[in-house]
């Protein structure tokens, strides 16, 4: 098993090299993410078919000739810039990600207005549980951190209170109190029509968070 404390790197990169990277390999992301939807629509014919898979194949002798053997792990800087760009909910370079961006409120409150294609289909013409489920789990725990009160998910209650649909959507949450190295935190996805889906989380800071804490009252 992977030790999650290394998977937390400083790569020294300068703030225009992290910049640079992100100029390069958003665009290519962009490129792979907007093939998921057209492997569901399209109706090319069969050589067509053929055609594309053979494009596809290169372009993946290409990618694959040089990678990273592992996780893409939490990356950052001497100037503290972190970049989780592997993440599946907002990662830069995962084209799973729808991706959230997310924004803070100077109250504490942590909300994204995002995009679900219809790759990301359940219910006929309607998102999938999971989905909502990672969305919501990423806007928690974000609003948790941005709460003093990081840590990885204890708990996610959802309720689904009617279908959500696919498209434009809006997700937010706020740390709710925090108990020792608890923070509970509730938030929502809305579309359109309202909110859909309430959820309430419980996230729980590991103890090598806690040590770091620890330290910095310390020299307070």
């Amino acid at each position: 098993m992977t030790d999650v404390i290394s998977l937390y790197i400083n790569d020294g990169l300068s703030e225009d090299e992290v910049a640079r990277q992100a100029a390069l390999y958003g665009p290519l992301v962009e490129d792979i993410r907007a093939l998921i939807p057209l492997g569901i629509s399209t109706q090319a014919d069969d050589d067509e078919i053929r055609r594309a898979r053979e494009h596809l194949a290169a372009a993946a002798a290409i990618l694959g000739r040089r990678r990273d053997p592992g996780p893409y792990g939490t990356r950052f800087n001497d100037a503290g810039q972190f970049r989780s760009w592997g993440n599946a909910a907002l990662g830069l370079r995962n084209a799973v990600a729808p991706p959230l961006k997310m924004n803070t409120d100077p109250d504490g409150r942590v909300w994204t207005d995002f995009h679900l294609h219809i790759g990301y289909e359940g219910p006929a013409g309607h998102t999938h549980g999971g989905i909502l489920a990672l969305v919501l789990d990423q806007v928690l725990g974000d609003a948790a951190r941005v709460g003093a009160s990081p840590g990885m998910t204890g708990t996610l209650t959802l309720r689904y209170r009617k279908p959500t649909p696919l498209g434009d959507l809006h997700a937010e949450a706020k740390l709710d109190r925090r108990e020792g190295r608890k923070g509970f935190v509730t938030g929502h996805i809305a579309g359109p029509d309202g909110i859909c889906v309430e959820a309430e989380g419980i996230f729980i800071s590991p103890p090598w968070i806690e040590d770091a804490r620890a330290k910095i009252d310390a020299q307070d």
